[in-house]
């Protein structure tokens, strides 16, 4: 799936602070919706986590929180929604990933 994410922390106004990376779709299992992501919002936290500094990433990662989509699949567990709903979420710092095309994100 597509999304953007970053190798390098560099200065947002470096072209190559942000780019257009390939990454595999995840699979729900557990209490996680997979939402189809439709709207992304910018937190304070993303810029805190990509602010320049002198470390390179061996895969790209994919930052961004904040996001409204629609759940297209859910875990075994979850109980409080269905595929179809549409969902808008602060997600937790532990579970990055919202700026790409599908976000894992706990139902609770």
């Amino acid at each position: 799936m597509k999304a953007i994410g970053l190798t390098r922390y560099l200065p947002i106004s470096d072209p190559q602070s942000l780019v257009d990376v390939e990454i595999a779709q995840p699979e729900a299992s557990g209490h996680d919706l997979l939402v189809k992501v439709e709207a992304i919002a910018v937190n304070p936290v993303d810029t805190k986590v990509r602010a320049p500094k002198d470390k390179v990433e061996d895969a790209p990662r994919v930052l961004g929180w904040d996001a409204a989509g629609t759940v297209v699949a859910v875990g075994a567990d979850v109980t409080l929604f269905k595929v179809g709903d549409p969902v808008f979420y602060a997600g937790s710092i532990t579970r990055p990933g919202a700026n790409s095309e599908y976000h894992l994100v706990d139902e609770r």
